[in-house]
């Protein structure tokens, strides 16, 4: 059971859950303006350097369901102080690394502590406010979440500029010496009425995120009929069945088996998984083609993300008070389709020597959509379930959206580099511009996917499980 604060109490409760969370949603994109520095220092190629951002993006999305079932076992508030205490001390992992090897372990240490802090994050934040305010702190999280997003690639590329990339790590260091004694202050301690582990599932869906990625990046290197390959996503189709198989089998499933006959929450996850891909794909070539064919500096190229990224701070706050209007599943299916405009408006214009101007509107486009399904996906996940499974549901959530992320960057980066090692030895700057025209276009296509999977989402009563729930309105409470 959760205790509900009021007044300033729960002010303080929602600082201390969304300063932790900031800090890893900036972490996601922190390294996309610092990558041709990282690649430049430790002379490594585009499929180990994607592994920069995927060690993080995999490890988070692995175990983002164990972290969700080990703050329901053990307490939600001492997960996350868990999760701060390694977010922290991986962080300065990665900022004295000396290799393109400790980094990654050391983002994949950062992964797992973000896995600890951000699916309990949401469900302390609601809990914190009373049930009227309820929908006011989930914009609040999607809305740090935003920030945290626009805020990556510009801080990533200011720091790298002006100091050297291993203080975009440092400046996390501060952040969770404040978090730790806050959040151990401000927020009250809750478990969930499930409190059983189910290891073998962790186990088993962790280790089919990895290998599947794992296989997509063997692509990139080797092709796709290659072993590496094969059995990457041979092992990763095994491992997956497994798991489902456990599942129906457990007394106590990670994901409760009647959360998959819910609608709602079955495409609001597709959605997560297509958005992301298009957006973490596209966004980890674009920053690199500001820095390469545009000529821009590490500073400069993420500035010019801004109108991109910077949208959803606006964009949630105000989208939220539709969602109860007209469905969360209409925003999802609004903001995929501006998404995916964007994105292919992108890959229309792209040449060695197109003007950033003409790029600020396709930019701006996606930025909006972007934030229409920071607004009304997690709204409509956590109100497709009952009250006790929100933290199972927000876990399963942000796994298929960091899922879709590292998914994304190592399928676009397999596009990307078969067509530019197919280019030759010519013009390097026009191989590098068609080969991501041709992973922009995939990008749109996928993330338009997810806005056609979101028109079936329908404002209607439906039963998830015994006991009927609302699919869509947010007023049901979210914590």
């Amino acid at each position: 059971m959760m205790a509900t604060n009021k007044g300033p109490a729960a002010v303080w409760a929602l600082v201390a859950t969304s300063l932790p969370m900031f800090m890893v949603s900036l972490d996601n994109l922190v390294v996309t303006n610092a990558l041709p520095k990282i690649a430049e220092q430790f002379s490594v190629k585009q499929s180990e350097l994607q592994w920069v951002m995927n060690g993080y993006v995999l490890a988070f999305a692995g175990l983002l369901l164990a972290g969700a079932a080990l703050g329901d076992r053990f307490g939600r508030r001492r997960v996350f102080l868990w999760g701060v205490g390694l977010f922290t001390a991986s962080s300065i992992g990665c900022a004295v690394a000396n290799s393109v090897a400790t980094l990654v372990i050391a983002r994949v240490l950062q992964g797992a502590g973000a896995a600890a802090i951000l699916p309990v994050s949401l469900t302390l934040a609601v809990a914190a406010v009373s049930r009227e305010q309820r929908n006011i702190a989930v914009g609040v999280w999607g809305g740090v979440n935003g920030l945290g997003i626009a805020v990556g690639p510009l801080a990533g590329g200011l720091v790298t500029e002006q100091i050297d990339w291993s203080w975009i790590f440092w400046i996390n260091v501060p952040v969770g010496i404040i978090a730790l004694p806050l959040a151990f202050w401000a927020v009250k301690e809750s478990k969930g009425e499930e409190r059983n582990l189910n290891v073998t599932s962790m186990v088993l869906v962790t280790g089919s995120v990895v290998s599947a990625v794992w296989g997509i990046v063997q692509a990139a290197d080797h092709g796709w009929t290659q072993s590496g390959t094969l059995v990457g996503l041979g092992v990763a189709a095994v491992l997956a069945v497994a798991f489902i198989v456990n599942e129906r089998r457990s007394a106590s499933p990670l994901i409760p088996l009647h959360m998959y006959r819910v609608p709602a929450f079955v495409l609001s996850n597709v959605v997560s998984i297509t958005m992301y891909f298009g957006v973490f794909g596209s966004i980890f070539f674009l920053s690199q083609f500001l820095q390469g064919p545009m000529g821009f500096s590490p500073f400069e190229a993420g500035l010019r993300t801004l109108p991109w990224t910077v949208a959803p701070m606006i964009v949630v706050p105000a989208a939220m008070g539709f969602v109860d209007r007209i469905g969360g599943g209409v925003l999802q299916a609004v903001g995929c389709a501006l998404q995916g405009l964007g994105l292919g408006w992108i890959a229309l214009i792209v040449t060695p020597d197109v003007g950033y101007g003409a790029m600020v509107p396709a930019l701006a486009l996606a930025g909006i959509g972007m934030g229409l399904v920071f607004a009304g996906n997690p709204a409509t996940v956590i109100s497709a379930v009952r009250e006790s499974e929100h933290n199972k549901a927000s876990g399963a959530n942000n796994t298929s959206r960091e899922f879709g992320g590292a998914l994304g960057v190592a399928a676009l980066t397999a596009v990307f580099s078969r067509q530019f090692a197919g280019a030759g030895t010519g013009d390097a700057q026009a191989a590098f511009t068609d080969s991501l025209q041709s992973a922009l276009w995939i990008g749109t296509a996928v993330v338009l996917l997810g806005a056609v999977s979101a028109l079936f989402i329908r404002r209607r009563k439906t039963q998830a499980g015994p006991g009927a729930v609302e699919q869509e309105r947010v007023s049901v409470p979210v914590g």
